[in-house]
């Protein structure tokens, strides 16, 4: 059978490596590794949400709920919106941009995509036959090149997006640059959020301003629930409307329903989760900086950029000389708009961020 054209022209996306595929490899123990290569949430869930899983496994024989309404107004108090601008998917984010792909775009429409940043936007967004076009961080300072942006506008321009935090660089967009993009055209900016709560900032608001503005959440990062593959999306009534018009009906599993709404309702771990996180960051970011022969990227995420220009090694060096001593980082190299010398590392318990630093004393000074 013959795939389409582009579908055969699309590189595939690369995930992180996984602890058996390392174990396998190297003949490590799996429980030995440290992974820090998929930007997860380390420490266990919401002891809630295993509780509520624990109770519904037993009806996992029956269709999940299409209605919900519940969930999407729990969704609506933590991001201080409307429910009405709230929609709910059950692949992550991923679903959400596809379902954007899926409502909005016409074979020939154009997407925005500074570099580098998440490559699925522009792995979801061709098969519909969308045309990437790409604006750029400013890696000298880590910052969004605006202009960079406008001027990649056209009248082909469909959508915009915006990671920020920004992966894999961490950084956070300012409300005036996104206002200044926002104010320059009718296409819909996808402002993606999925590590919000590590930058304890928002743009959500922005939704009440705009009818051309689209947030992206997930509950795989301080939520604790990346194997339940649990995403939102924020938006004007009108924009959410028609999303839901296309969005698969039973996409939520029953476990993920329940899971999502008790993980909601306990703020007492969320605020836990989000500040573990952050010291974990600021350790990781401390500890590398010392390094004489690495440059690390100040980060607002649950994850930090790595340059190795001046350390040695490229990126796929380092990352097999870790993995050979159990350590998961990301290679960053299938990033477009960035060359063979970065790494990207993420949060881990502060025992495996101790564990980590002294593994790579041994190999890079």
């Amino acid at each position: 059978m013959n795939a389409r054209d582009v579908v055969k022209e699309l590189d595939p996306y690369v995930p992180g490596r996984s602890e058996d595929e390392i174990a396998n490899e190297f003949g490590l123990n799996k429980e030995d590794i440290i992974k820090l290569g998929s930007n997860e949430n380390p420490w266990e869930p919401s002891e809630k949400a295993i509780e509520a899983i624990k109770k519904e496994a037993d009806n996992v024989n029956r269709y999940p709920e299409t209605d919900l309404e519940e969930l999407r107004e729990e969704f609506a108090k933590y991001a201080n919106v409307k429910t009405e601008n709230v929609i709910v998917s059950g692949d992550g984010a991923d679903e959400i941009i596809d379902v954007l792909a899926k409502t909005f775009i016409n074979p020939g429409d154009e997407f925005i995509v500074p570099l580098p940043t998440y490559t699925y936007y522009e792995f979801l967004f061709k098969p519909y036959g969308a045309i990437p076009v790409y604006a750029k961080w400013n890696m000298n300072n880590n910052t969004l090149d605006v202009q960079s942006v406008l001027n990649a506008i056209s009248d082909k321009t469909k959508m915009i997006f915006i990671c920020s935090p920004n992966n894999p660089s961490g950084a956070v967009v300012n409300e005036e640059d996104l206002r200044t993009i926002i104010e320059a055209t009718d296409a819909l900016v996808v402002i993606d959020e999925a590590y919000f709560e590590y930058s304890e900032q928002t743009q959500s608001k922005l939704i009440n301003d705009y009818s051309n503005v689209f947030i992206i959440r997930t509950m795989s990062k301080v939520m604790g629930l990346a194997g339940l593959r649990i995403g939102y999306g924020l938006a004007d009534s009108e924009t959410i409307d028609y999303m839901l018009r296309v969005k698969p009906v039973f996409s939520l599993t029953r476990l993920s329903y329940v899971a999502a709404m008790a993980t909601l309702k306990d703020k007492e771990f969320i605020k836990y989760s989000t500040s573990k996180g952050i010291e974990s960051r600021d350790y990781l970011y401390e500890e590398v900086s010392k390094f004489k022969t690495l440059s690390v990227f100040k980060s607002k995420s649950n994850f930090m950029l790595i340059d190795l220009h001046d350390s040695g090694y490229t990126a796929a060096e380092l990352t097999h000389e870790l993995m050979k001593k159990g350590v998961i980082v990301r290679d960053c190299t299938s990033f477009k708009g960035i060359d063979n010398y970065w790494i990207r590392i993420s949060i881990a318990t502060l025992e495996e961020d101790k564990k980590f630093i002294d593994i790579l004393h041994t190999i890079v000074e």
